[in-house]
């Protein structure tokens, strides 16, 4: 019988499961290995609270190294959990309406986790995700650990990358933006105005996106015959104060650049501040260009060029690559990667003459 939210819960063989194949660990089994209650594998299983921390690596490092996983015969609740990490509230509010508008047909419901914004002194943010039983968790989250993918393959719980800052570096299905195509079509266009001295903020370095968007920039001016001068480079934070600030420095030169493309939006609000502060007009002294297509970017004055990525769309081919990891599907493909566009707006104009 089908369960009544609409997707079958099955096995790594694509069929529904019933119990445990000969020769496979119990939690009887680990709890003995690792010297404790069966009730406390449980509880590490279910990322319930109250087991010391040397109790819980071990029994977290017999999990990974027995490749345990929950028999599917134990039902998750109806739900897809998807896991923020300081990410824009509208950029947010847009991913979850694309998995809402996708996974309101098979009646399942969604809630979603602030990692950066919650704390637990007991446990890890795996550990109160675990504890809410998801069917299937879509996270933006950049920086799983090892631990943490082999506590959630343990309890069997699809997972899906939403990556808007990169392509993870685990193994795992995603879904991306064209960070790559993206930098290249606001850097053209900026020497398609006339632009020469152009400057770059770009975003970590950790961050593959932040890479990506920073060399695109640097093949598109190479192919343009104009070099990217590397006193005009900065890199720091996704945040509008590192806009600020970089973009104080850069502003702030002699010979400052006519141009700046910012790795996010919220540098490039941080760089709008910047050449208030400098006495500078946007566009007549310095145009900009963002990148994003967050909301507030049509609202700042002169409203924002920027390159926009699909939120809503990347959000609905996760939760529509979710279902079928939850169906015990093999997708067609594990990495999805939507286009981005260059909207233009009013920060950019052609340099000024002399």
């Amino acid at each position: 019988m089908e369960p009544r939210y609409g997707v079958r819960v099955t096995d790594a063989r694509g069929s529904a499961g019933r119990g445990r194949r000969r020769g496979e660990l119990t939690v009887a089994n680990i709890a003995r290995l690792a010297g404790v209650s069966p009730p406390t594998v449980s509880r590490v299983l279910n990322g319930r609270s109250g087991v010391a921390t040397d109790t819980r690596r071990r029994i977290e490092d017999l999990l990974r190294e027995h490749g345990y996983r929950r028999p599917a015969m134990v039902a998750p609740s109806p739900g897809v959990e998807v896991v923020f990490y300081h990410l824009l509230s509208d950029i947010a509010i847009e991913m979850m309406r694309g998995v809402q508008e996708v996974l309101k047909d098979h009646d399942l419901s969604v809630g979603f986790i602030d990692v950066l914004a919650c704390a637990w002194p007991d446990r890890s943010w795996t550990d109160y995700l675990l504890a809410r039983r998801p069917i299937g968790v879509i996270a933006t989250h950049p920086h799983f650990t090892s631990d943490q993918l082999a506590q959630l393959s343990a309890s069997r719980i699809p997972l899906v990358a939403l990556d808007p800052t990169g392509q993870p570096d685990h193994e795992m299905a995603s879904v991306g933006a064209a960070n790559w195509s993206g930098a290249v079509a606001a850097t053209r266009h900026l020497l398609n105005l006339g632009h020469r001295r152009i400057g770059v903020i770009g975003g970590p370095d950790s961050f593959l996106c932040a890479r990506e968007r920073l060399e695109a920039c640097r093949a598109a001016m190479e192919t343009a015959g104009v070099p990217v001068d590397p006193r005009l480079v900065r890199t720091g934070r996704f945040f509008f104060e590192d806009g600020l600030t970089l973009g104080g420095e850069l502003l702030g030169r002699s010979d400052r650049p006519t141009a700046v493309l910012c790795g996010n939006d919220l540098q490039a609000l941080g760089l709008y501040e910047a050449a208030r502060l400098a006495g500078l007009r946007i566009p007549d002294d310095v145009s900009v260009v963002g990148f994003d297509g967050v909301g507030v970017t049509n609202w700042c004055g002169p409203p924002m060029t920027t390159v926009r990525q699909p939120f809503r769309e990347m959000g609905a081919a996760a939760a529509s690559l979710l279902l079928t990891l939850i169906a015990g599907q093999t997708p067609a493909h594990t990495r999805i990667e939507l286009p981005t566009t260059l909207v233009v707006r009013g920060s950019t104009a052609p340099p000024a003459s002399g």
